[in-house]
C-alpha cells in the first residue's frame, strides 16, 4: 500500500474499557468513502460486520476472518480479524482494535506489524489500553494520542458466594472444566446459566448470549473470551480464578488483564462492579485499586517478527523468521505455532525436495499457517500439514477431493457430549479455513458451504447440550441458596453497593430449547441466502413464502423502520440475526435502486455531486426547474458520466432510467408507503404509464414513485419526456393539433387529454389545437396544488416540486 505518511495522520485512541473506542472508530470509518478495521476476535469481527452491514448494506461490506470470507463485488468497507487484514488493499481509513495485544506472546507480532506498517490513505487509528502509550510515542513519534474517560464507574464489590451474586452477573474462569463446574452449580442453585467459551462457534455463542440477554437465565459463566469488546448487559463480574495456563505455563493474571475482563461490567452509562468468589479469596488491595482507577504500569516491549521473508529455501525462511529485532522496544517472538510447524516439516527430506523453488517455499509457509483449533500436540497437527502440502505441491496442485471428503464426513455427526461436539467444532473450523483458500480446492464454494453447514449443525447440537445441562427445566423447582436467607442477606455486598433488592430466586426459565434447532437452521439459511431470495410482496418482506417484516416510517424516505412480524417461536439470537439481515437487505435494495448515484466520488464537481444528491433524495426522479443551477454547471465529462449511469435530463424532469423498471417501481412505492402511510398513492400496476391522481395527496409522492402530475393524471416520467419532446417540437411552429394516438400513448382517456395537456403547459385554443404556454405564467390550468396548502389536506411535508 503506497501511503504518504506525511499526509496520513495516525491517531491513537487509548483508554480503559467502556470508553466507546470501537464505536468511535466504526463511525469514523463510515464517514470515509472506504475503510478497514482489524479486530482481535472472530466473534467481535462478526458483531461489527453485522452492525456496519445493517447501516450500509451487505453489498458495501466485506468480512474476512480465518474461517469466513464474505467479499461482495465492490466492497467499500472491510471488517477483519487482525491476522486476516488485506493490508495491501488501499483504503482511506484504517483502524486496529486492542493494539496493546502487540505485547501478546503468541499473537503480538501481527499487531506490531500492523502498528508499524498498516496505514490508511487518509488517516489511521489504533485503539487500545493506555499501557501502550509510551512505546507508541517511541515507535510513532508523530502520532496524536487521545484518551477518553470511562462512561460509567467501575467499583470493587469484594468477595461473594456464588449464591449471593446479583442477577446479570458474569462468572469468569480460565478453563472449560471450571466453567462447566460453575455453570452446573448455578443450575442447581439459581436455575441456570449461559456459557461462553472462546472455542464456541459464533452461532453457539450467539444462541447462549441471546438466552442470557432475553432474561431466560440471569447468569453467564465464561472464560476471558468476554474480555475483548463483546458487548453484553453485565452488571457484575466475579472472578472464579486469578491465574491461567497461557499455553506455556500457569501464571497469575496481571492487573491490566483482570481490568480488561472486569470492564465488561456496566456498559455505557450504567455503573458496574467486580469482585471474586469466596473460594478464590479477596483481590489484593493494590490490584483492586488499580482496576478501579485504571492505573497500570506501561508495557516495556512489544512482540516482533520480521515480515521481510526469504522464500529461496526452507532454511532461508527459517533464518528470516529468526532475524533479530531492529529496536530494543521490539522483542523477537519466542515461539509460534506456524514457526514450530515449519521447523518440523523442514526436517523432512521429502518436504525439502518439494519446497525447492520460491513459490513452493511460500506455499509451504502458507500451509504452516493453517491454525490448529484443536490445540493438539504439534506432531499430530504437523502430520496433517504434511499431507496437505504433499498434495498441493503435487501434479494437480490441489487437495484430493476424496481424501478431504472422507475426513470432513467423520465430523458430520451431532451425537456425543459437550466435549465431543466441541472437538468436532474445532476440527471443522480447520477445514473451513482450508476451504477458504480458493486455489487449494476444486469448487471452493461447495466446500465452504459444506463445512459451514456442518459447523451450523454442530453449533445447534452444542447449544442444545449446553442448555440441557446448565439450564434447569421450567417445571423443576429451584432449590434456593444453601446458606440461610438471613445470613446471605447480611453478607451480600451488592445490597450496599448497588442498592438492589435482590431476589432470592430467578424467574422461570423457558423450556430447554428443543425447537430451536430448526429455527436456528432456518435463520442461518435466511441470513446466508442470496439477495434475491428475500422478496418484497404486498409491502411485506418474505423468505420462502414466510412473512418476515413490514416497513414503517423512518427518519426519511431512504431509511424506513423495520418492523418484524415473525411469530413468537423465533426468539433471542435468531430474531436479532434476522433483524440485522433484513436491515442490510434494505440498504442493499436502496443502493441497488439508485446505483452509482449513491456512491458519487467526493472529488467530483460540485454540480455533479449536487445533482446526484437531489436524485438520491428523490428516489431517482426530480423536477428539473429546482435543479437548473446544477444542470447549468455540469461539464461535458459530467454529462457523459450521467449518461453512462442512465440519468436522463428531460425538459420537465431528471430521472434515473433503472429506477423506472417494474421491480424498482414496486420498491419505490413500498418506501413511499412506509414514509407516508395512508397519504401515499397506491403502487402502480406493472407496466402502467399513468395513474389517477388523488387530489388529497401530496404531489411529491407521485414524483417519488416516478410519475409527474399533469391535471387529473400522473404520467410515468420516461413516457412523459418522450411525448413532451414531440409536443415541444410541434409547439415551436405555433398552434398544433394533438398527434393521433397521443392519449393512448400517455395512458389517458381521450376526454382527459385536454386537461392533461393543460397540466403540461399546453393551452387549448381554437379548432382543438394547442399552444405552449410561455414560461412563468404560473401553475398550469388543471394542475392540483399541494395537499398541505388546502384546508383539510395532509400535514405540511415540505415544498412541492
Amino acid at each position: 500500500m503506497q501511503v504518504d505518511h506525511e499526509r496520513s495522520p495516525v491517531t491513537a485512541l487509548l483508554g480503559p474499557t467502556n470508553t466507546g473506542k470501537t464505536h468511535r472508530a466504526v463511525e469514523r470509518m463510515l464517514e470515509h468513502r472506504s475503510g478497514m478495521i482489524g479486530l482481535p476476535l472472530r466473534l467481535l469481527a462478526r458483531e461489527i460486520y453485522d452492525r456496519v452491514s445493517a447501516r450500509v448494506g451487505e453489498a458495501a461490506v466485506a468480512l474476512i476472518t480465518g474461517e469466513e470470507k464474505r467479499v461482495p463485488a465492490r466492497p467499500r468497507y472491510w471488517v477483519c480479524t487482525v491476522e486476516s487484514m488485506p493490508v495491501g488493499r488501499g483504503v482511506d481509513f484504517l483502524a486496529v482494535d486492542e493494539i496493546q495485544l502487540a505485547a501478546h506472546r503468541q499473537r503480538g507480532h501481527v499487531f506490531t506489524d500492523r502498528l508499524l506498517h498498516a496505514r490508511g490513505r487518509v488517516e489511521t487509528w489504533f485503539l487500545g489500553a493506555w499501557t501502550i502509550a509510551p512505546l507508541l510515542r517511541e515507535l510513532l513519534p508523530g502520532a496524536r494520542i487521545e484518551t477518553h474517560p470511562r462512561y460509567s464507574d467501575l467499583s470493587h464489590a469484594g468477595v461473594a458466594s456464588l449464591t449471593s451474586l446479583p442477577p446479570r452477573s458474569a462468572v469468569v474462569a480460565f478453563s472449560a472444566e471450571k466453567v462447566y463446574e460453575l455453570a452446573e452449580r448455578l443450575r442447581r442453585r439459581r436455575g441456570g446459566a449461559a456459557v461462553v467459551l472462546g472455542a464456541l462457534s459464533p452461532r453457539t455463542r450467539n444462541a447462549q448470549v441471546a438466552m442470557y440477554q432475553a432474561g431466560e437465565v440471569h447468569y453467564l459463566v465464561a472464560t476471558d473470551a468476554i474480555g475483548m469488546g463483546l458487548n453484553m448487559d453485565v452488571d457484575h463480574v466475579a472472578f472464579a480464578a486469578l491465574d491461567k495456563f497461557d499455553g506455556r505455563e500457569a501464571r497469575a493474571l496481571g492487573a491490566d488483564e483482570l481490568a480488561q475482563i472486569a470492564g465488561r461490567a456496566g456498559r455505557f452509562q450504567r455503573a458496574g462492579s467486580f469482585g471474586t468468589l469466596q473460594e478464590v479469596g479477596p483481590l489484593p488491595p493494590p490490584v483492586a485499586q488499580a482496576i478501579e482507577g485504571h492505573a497500570f504500569p506501561p508495557l516495556q516491549h512489544l512482540v516482533w517478527r520480521s515480515s521481510d521473508l526469504d522464500f529461496s529455501s526452507p532454511a532461508a525462511l527459517l533464518a528470516a523468521l529468526r532475524r533479530p529485532s531492529p529496536r530494543p522496544e521490539l522483542r523477537r517472538i519466542e515461539r509460534a505455532d506456524d514457526f514450530d510447524a515449519l521447523l518440523q516439516l523442514a526436517q523432512s527430506p521429502e518436504i525439502c525436495r518439494r519446497a525447492s523453488a520460491p513459490e513452493t517455499v511460500e506455499l509451504l509457509w502458507e500451509v504452516c499457517r493453517i491454525p490448529d483449533f484443536r490445540k493438539l500436540l504439534v506432531d499430530s497437527h504437523v502430520r496433517l500439514l504434511a499431507r496437505i502440502f504433499e498434495q498441493l505441491s503435487g501434479p494437480r496442485g490441489q487437495i484430493d477431493e476424496g481424501w478431504m471428503a472422507r475426513r470432513i464426513a467423520r465430523l458430520d455427526d451431532v451425537d456425543g457430549d459437550i466435549d465431543t461436539l466441541m472437538g468436532r467444532l474445532a476440527f471443522i473450523r480447520t477445514w473451513t479455513y482450508i476451504a477458504h483458500q480458493s486455489a487449494w480446492v476444486d469448487d471452493p464454494r461447495h466446500w465452504q458451504e459444506r463445512t459451514m453447514a456442518i459447523e451450523g449443525e454442530l453449533s445447534d447440537a452444542l447449544h442444545h447440550q449446553l442448555t440441557q445441562r446448565f439450564v434447569a427445566r421450567r417445571d423443576r423447582s429451584w432449590s434456593g441458596p444453601r446458606e440461610p436467607e438471613g445470613r446471605a442477606d447480611e453478607a451480600n455486598p451488592f445490597r450496599r453497593l448497588l442498592g438492589l433488592d435482590l431476589p432470592h430466586r430467578p424467574g422461570s426459565v423457558e423450556g430447554e430449547g428443543e425447537g430451536e434447532e430448526g429455527e436456528g437452521a432456518w435463520a442461518d439459511r435466511l441470513c446466508a441466502a442470496e439477495h434475491g431470495a428475500i422478496r418484497l410482496e404486498g409491502g411485506a418482506l418474505t423468505f420462502e413464502g414466510r412473512a418476515l417484516a413490514r416497513l414503517g416510517r423512518g427518519p426519511d424516505l431512504l431509511h424506513p423502520e423495520l418492523l418484524l412480524t415473525l411469530d413468537e417461536g423465533i426468539r433471542g439470537g435468531a430474531r436479532a440475526q434476522i433483524h440485522r439481515r433484513l436491515l442490510a437487505w434494505i440498504r442493499d435494495a436502496v443502493a441497488g435502486l439508485l446505483g452509482p448515484l449513491a456512491e458519487v466520488d467526493p472529488r467530483a464537481t460540485p454540480a455533479l455531486r449536487g445533482l446526484a444528491y437531489q436524485l438520491v433524495q428523490g428516489l431517482g426522479t426530480i423536477p428539473r426547474r429546482p435543479a437548473e443551477a446544477q444542470v447549468g454547471g455540469l461539464s461535458p465529462a459530467d454529462r457523459r458520466l450521467l449518461e453512462g449511469w442512465g440519468v436522463r435530463i428531460g425538459a420537465e424532469t431528471i430521472y434515473l432510467r433503472r429506477a423506472l423498471r417494474g421491480p424498482a417501481l414496486a420498491w419505490r412505492a413500498a418506501l413511499v408507503a412506509a414514509h407516508l402511510g395512508a397519504a401515499a398513492p397506491p403502487p402502480p400496476r406493472p407496466g402502467a404509464v399513468s395513474l389517477t391522481v388523488d387530489p388529497a395527496l401530496d404531489r411529491r409522492a407521485y414524483l417519488w414513485i416516478g410519475y409527474r402530475v399533469a391535471g387529473p393524471r400522473a404520467l410515468r416520467v420516461d413516457v412523459l419526456e418522450e411525448r413532451l419532446a414531440e409536443l415541444l417540437g410541434l409547439a415551436a411552429r405555433g398552434p398544433f393539433a394533438a398527434p393521433q394516438g397521443l392519449a393512448s400513448r400517455l395512458g389517458v382517456a381521450a376526454a382527459e387529454l385536454p386537461e392533461v395537456l393543460a397540466g403540461l403547459g399546453f393551452d387549448a385554443v381554437e379548432d382543438g389545437r394547442y399552444l405552449a404556454r410561455p414560461r412563468g405564467r404560473g401553475r398550469p390550468r388543471g394542475a392540483r396544488g399541494c395537499a398541505r396548502s388546502r384546508p383539510g389536506g395532509a400535514s405540511a411535508r415540505g415544498k412541492c416540486p
